[in-house]
């Protein structure tokens, strides 16, 4: 008997117990609607609207929840456009104003409670923020950005740096992403430097697919800039 090579050496192991013998092959995404295997370029998902929740879909039941009240409305498709607003640039007097404790946080609007959400990352997961309405139109509210957001599937995603406030529109499955990949990296007190590289390769990426609004003009037919 040979210990750590048991399955391996002499006999060969009864055909049932060779597939212990190594790692297992991770088991692929399915539809939670029709139970469909779904590759990882078609990998789409749904929100539920009154739990809040996120749930896997192929894109064929995707598609079925593409459009607001599509079906019962009561789960809606989460749209894959990022979009940022070169105009509308927030500093740190407006950050002060949300009373966000870390330096990434995102905002959605829940349509079954009629009102805005502010959550951000945190080591327990997502964390809720209060949010005033009279403070969200003052930072954010009056943006082309806000404007163009769709209830429960859309976010608008900010991160504060030494010198800027970056403000994104972008799904928001993402944002729930963002938050599960810093609750399994943050150490200590900051994050540690692990979760920091990671945030900036998200937000690197956030930036290469986000597509900026062009200028508009104002009433007196400058360019905004």
């Amino acid at each position: 008997m040979s210990g750590p090579g048991l399955l391996h050496d002499g006999p060969r192991a009864p055909r049932g117990l060779r597939r212990f013998a190594g790692p297992r092959p991770p088991r692929p995404e399915t539809c939670e609607l029709c139970g469909a295997a779904v590759s990882p370029d078609g990998h789409r998902h749904l929100v539920q609207t009154e739990q809040r929740a996120l749930i896997c879909a192929c894109t064929a039941c995707a598609l079925l929840f593409d459009r607001p009240g599509a079906g019962t409305g009561r789960l809606r498709a989460v749209p894959d456009r990022y979009l940022t607003d070169p105009a509308h640039r927030l500093d740190d007097g407006a950050w002060e104003l949300l009373q966000i404790p870390v330096g990434v946080a995102f905002f959605f609007r829940n349509a079954a409670l009629d009102r805005l959400v502010a959550l951000y990352p945190s080591p327990a997961g997502a964390t809720e923020s209060e949010l005033d309405p009279g403070t969200w139109q003052t930072v954010l509210g009056g943006g082309r950005l806000a404007a163009l957001l769709e209830p429960d599937v859309e976010a608008l995603l900010l991160r504060r740096t030494q010198d800027r406030t970056d403000c994104y529109l972008v799904p928001i499955d993402i944002c729930y992403e963002l938050v599960g990949r810093m609750r399994l990296l943050w150490q200590g007190f900051d994050g540690g430097a692990e979760a920091r590289a990671a945030l900036k390769t998200f937000f690197e990426q956030v930036e290469r697919r986000a597509r900026a609004l062009p200028p508009t003009a104002d009433e007196d037919g400058d360019r905004i800039r």
